[in-house]
């Protein structure tokens, strides 16, 4: 330090600075959060879990709720006859097959 410059008491309140960058923490982090959800449904194929409610003052909806709201729903696949048949033949193969294994 140099000691020539003296020292003026600083004019912000210390407390009111640690909230305030709290409260931009908080903000990134539920950014986060719901970024992190995103990712893992698009990964795992299950839906994205409700959100915890946010302690913090709620920000702006982001882009991807907007484009989500704007969506029509999923429509439910149906699979064939056939391919329900192929399916049901080959999980009873495999029981066949666990069921050897086992047993001998």
């Amino acid at each position: 330090m140099d000691k020539s410059m003296p020292r003026t008491p600083s004019t912000v309140d210390q407390a009111a600075l640690y909230e305030a960058a709290l409260e931009g923490l908080e903000l990134q982090k539920q950014r986060l959060e719901e970024q992190i959800r995103l990712v893992r449904s698009l990964i795992g194929g299950k839906k994205p879990r409700a959100a915890a409610p946010a302690a913090v003052v709620a920000e702006a909806p982001s882009a991807t709720a907007k484009q989500k709201a704007g969506r029509k729903p999923r429509r439910k696949r149906n699979l064939s006859p056939e391919a329900r048949k192929r399916i049901a033949e080959a999980q009873k193969k495999r029981w066949a097959a666990f069921r050897k294994d086992t047993d001998a």
